[in-house]
């Protein structure tokens, strides 16, 4: 690998891929050389809004070109990426720009009717305006160790806590996982996994950039635009949750899916009959799934040659440099490069997840089985997922308490069919409320993949000799 930054990679692919597709967003289509013009452009509108080397700024938006030149024009001009979730509300999303000491944001005014008014004194610019043309050329001087980006992780506490990767990290760790995935030049990538997310930004548009792909953005997972776009635009790599391949598996047996060759999963339990499936009755030639987390990066993946139970019940071995070993209690250790740099500005926090020995305590409990093949077999805190999104029962708790009519709340995560698991809340209520009216209240405040589906009321919360909730009772 000859690059040290990740502006240096992307601004190459000029002059490695010149005028092969870089991105077809609806109709517009962009070359490679474009698109590094592009970034340079949006680098300088960075530079005359007065964003220096090293500092931040929050992208609250969804899958689009806009968001992919914003994010490289400013890593280009020296600034550190914030992502923020989609989904999040305006006080979720003012917390961590707030946090994040931002010092610009900028959003897709509009989306999904998403309020994007922000409690905080920071100048906010819409993404689709004119803003990323309207700069100069210019490239700032960077390292390979300076922060690329700060990914905030809810943590159960239930704060979300800001992850900090160098440049360094995410091209080694992310040409790796190009050959993991079998991610080729000229491959088709449709992304439906949002780029706020490491498996969208790094996997998707860092990955891209590296091979050379063609990025084809979906804003809204829909079912239909999906087939519509791997039959018009001949989409060969299409990464997505389990969720996303049964979809695929359901479709009309007159859609033209044969151009699809590579598939990579993960984020939750798969059964082997799907992995199987996907394999005799898509085109899919190979399938990967891999174990990877905010501080960690991508930590272990299959391998070709992998049975389907190996596929379906294990995330695979390590990658090339990083260590993984099991602790007494249960919880999955991860040691290497890939390890996250610290959590911003919390130096606590940051001591308790990476112990002395460089280790980094996952909060997740495994096991490896004979070949070494890492199988995640819980969460060491209460942590479920929603979606392929993680929700933490503390922070939704916290949410609940400020409702004047819950006097105390537990929440946990139950089977759902089609979300994987789904948020249950257990309410010892202040005076009479209603069921819907809590689940109505959660979803005003939460991002929907937080929001519980189902509340039941209790009397009393079951509590250990120490005043904590049991919740292996509640479930």
């Amino acid at each position: 690998m000859t690059w040290r930054t990740i502006p240096q990679m992307v601004l190459s692919t000029a002059d490695r891929f010149g005028d092969a597709e870089a991105v077809v967003d609806g109709p517009l289509r962009i070359t490679y050389i474009e698109l590094a013009d592009r970034i340079r452009r949006a680098a300088g509108a960075f530079a005359a809004a007065g964003v220096r080397k090293g500092d931040r700024v929050a992208i609250w938006a969804p899958n689009s070109a806009e968001w992919i030149v914003a994010a490289f024009g400013l890593l280009t001009a020296g600034g550190v990426l914030v992502p923020v979730n989609t989904r999040y509300k305006a006080d979720e999303a003012t917390d961590i720009v707030r946090r994040s000491g931002a010092k610009l944001v900028l959003v897709q005014k509009g989306f999904l009717d998403l309020d994007h008014t922000l409690d905080v004194d920071v100048p906010t610019i819409d993404v689709k305006s004119d803003f990323l043309s309207s700069g100069e050329p210019f490239e700032c001087e960077i390292d390979g160790e300076d922060i690329a980006d700060i990914m905030y992780t809810s943590g159960t506490t239930g704060r979300p806590k800001g992850v900090m990767m160098n440049h360094l990290q995410t091209l080694r760790m992310f040409s790796e996982w190009c050959d993991l995935a079998d991610l080729r030049q000229g491959d088709r990538y449709l992304i439906v996994n949002p780029f706020f997310h490491m498996f969208g930004y790094k996997a998707g548009l860092v990955a891209s950039m590296i091979r050379g792909a063609t990025v084809l953005p979906v804003a809204v997972l829909d079912v239909e635009d999906v087939l519509d776009l791997v039959e018009r635009e001949k989409v060969t790599m299409l990464p997505g949750p389990p969720t996303l391949y049964q979809s695929l598996l359901s479709a009309p047996r007159d859609r033209d899916l044969s151009s699809l060759r590579a598939a990579v999963t993960g984020s939750a339990d798969i059964p082997v009959e799907l992995i199987k499936r996907i394999k005799s009755d898509l085109p899919f030639e190979t399938i990967m799934t891999g174990y990877g987390l905010s501080e960690g990066g991508t930590a272990t993946a299959s391998r070709p040659g992998d049975t389907f139970e190996q596929i379906a019940t294990t995330v695979g071995t390590p990658c090339d440099g990083i260590e993984v070993r099991i602790a007494d209690d249960g919880e999955v250790l991860i040691r290497g490069y890939n390890v996250m740099q610290g959590y911003l500005d919390d130096p606590v926090a940051t001591a308790e997840a990476i112990d002395a020995d460089g280790w980094l305590h996952t909060g997740d409990l495994g096991e490896l089985d004979s070949g070494g093949r890492l199988r995640i077999i819980g969460r060491k805190k209460d942590m479920f997922i929603v979606g392929g999104f993680n929700a933490y029962p503390a922070e939704i708790e916290g949410f609940y308490l400020e409702h004047p009519d819950v006097d105390q709340v537990a929440v946990i995560g139950v089977p759902d069919e089609r979300l994987g698991q789904v948020g249950k809340a257990f309410v010892v209520p202040k005076r009479p409320v209603s069921a819907d009216e809590l689940i109505a209240w959660g979803r005003e405040r939460m991002a929907g993949f937080k929001a519980p589906r189902y509340v039941e009321f209790l009397d009393a919360l079951p509590l250990n000799a120490t005043g904590k909730v049991v919740k292996d009772q509640l479930r």
